[in-house]
């Protein structure tokens, strides 16, 4: 069974068949977990646009780990530039096949620029099949009323950012969780700093007292089992 770690802000494991799938890496600097980047050792990377708080210990991770990095082709590029040995560049709205499952890159409404100011290409949203289930990272994100497509398929789980000022905020995630349809919807992306404080609680009451999705709220560290 496949199963998602969550290491706080937007960081997530996949653990799937054995292996390990870390999305956006950032843990040094990330104020809501305790988990520092030597400690783990991922076999691919996935990263959805450039900025820090979400490239965050890719190149250290993947030098450390030779594990692959999945990224736009401007992130691939940029971390190849940087020493990592192993990159696959990808774009949005394609897919591709991987030992773990199926990778396909979504859109995104936000900005993707690496901390020295070089471009990153576009910010990307993931949509992940693993084990016969279906995953999706919105990454930082608008609400975008295509949305309503991504969830044709049917999706088990909805990683929504709430944090607002820089991404949705709670009143608009939820309106993305109608839009997705997803069996479970968890918030990533919030509480962090100050500026993106928010209650996941109320979140989860105003989602789950409009769409027949449930929400689950994990603090740093949880397991969460994707049935």
């Amino acid at each position: 069974m496949a199963t998602l770690t969550y290491y706080g802000h937007s960081t997530w494991a996949l653990d799937t068949k054995g292996t390990m799938v870390l999305i956006d890496p950032f843990l040094t600097g990330n104020t809501r977990t305790q988990v520092a980047a030597a400690s783990l050792s991922p076999s691919f990377i996935i990263v959805t646009h450039a900025h820090g708080d979400h490239y965050g210990d890719t190149v250290d991770l993947a030098k450390r780990t030779g594990a692959l990095v999945i990224a736009n082709f401007e992130i691939a590029n940029y971390a190849q530039k940087q020493g990592v040995a192993n990159a696959h560049a990808m774009h949005i709205g394609g897919g591709h096949e991987f030992p773990f499952g199926r990778v396909k890159l979504t859109p995104a409404l936000h900005g993707s620029s690496f901390p020295d100011g070089a471009y990153g290409g576009m910010p990307a949203g993931i949509l992940l099949e693993v084990e016969g289930k279906r995953v999706y990272d919105a990454g930082d994100t608008a609400l975008f009323s295509d949305m309503r497509l991504i969830g044709e398929g049917g999706l088990d789980v909805a990683l929504l950012p709430i944090g607002d000022n820089f991404t949705m905020g709670p009143d608009d995630a939820a309106k993305a969780a109608k839009l997705l349809g997803a069996r479970t919807v968890i918030p990533q992306h919030y509480n962090t700093w100050p500026l993106i404080a928010q209650d996941p609680q109320q979140f989860k009451r105003l989602v789950e007292s409009s769409t027949d999705s449930r929400v689950a709220i994990l603090e740093p560290g949880d397991r969460f089992e994707i049935r």
